[in-house]
């Protein structure tokens, strides 16, 4: 739903801007919503997010950064999904897990990170969802990444439309 929201905002292949983002497009989902802020190269941290997102961290995330979901051994896949999401731009999909333990079995999560820009046109936000079977102790959880996909985007450079080739076989005048 996500994904098809923000390819709705897209004009002629463009990321869309942040402040085209209403929250009424994903009512949904929005509990599972979160927008990021990119503040150095690899990390980003969290700028808006669900109630999901709170419950699952057992506290709030805004202000965050996203790496305080994942286990230290996955950050830096994290950071170089991050880094080429923002810098291709690209659409950031993570299949995520948790070690299981004795009081809670193994858990999967999916997240998506689709690009956005700044009202200065740079691409440095993105908007995620992510969705995950809940929290039910309440206790700060973090992930491993199972698997990352990387969606290149294609934006399209506004340009000026070349001059339509002159036909083949036209008459060439003054020529019998």
């Amino acid at each position: 739903q996500a994904e098809a929201y923000w390819n709705g905002l897209r004009r002629a292949g463009e990321v869309p801007f942040r402040s085209e983002i209403d929250p009424r497009g994903l009512e949904n989902i929005l509990s599972q919503t979160f927008i990021l802020e990119r503040i150095a190269p690899g990390i980003a941290r969290f700028r808006l997010a669900g109630q999901a997102l709170n419950e699952m961290a057992g506290m709030e995330v805004r202000g965050m950064p996203l790496s305080a979901f994942f286990t230290p051994g996955a950050r830096s896949e994290l950071s170089a999904a991050l880094e080429h999401m923002f810098d291709a731009p690209a659409i950031a999909e993570l299949t995520l897990n948790t070690e299981a333990t004795r009081l809670r079995g193994a858990q999967e999560a999916r997240m998506i990170l689709l690009p956005l820009r700044s009202d200065l046109g740079e691409v440095s936000r993105a908007l995620g969802v992510f969705v995950s079977e809940g929290n039910p102790a309440r206790t700060s959880q973090r992930f491993n990444i199972a698997a990352t996909e990387l969606r290149s985007i294609v934006e399209q450079e506004a340009k000026t439309p070349a001059p339509a080739p002159k036909p083949v076989n036209e008459p060439n005048p003054g020529f019998a």
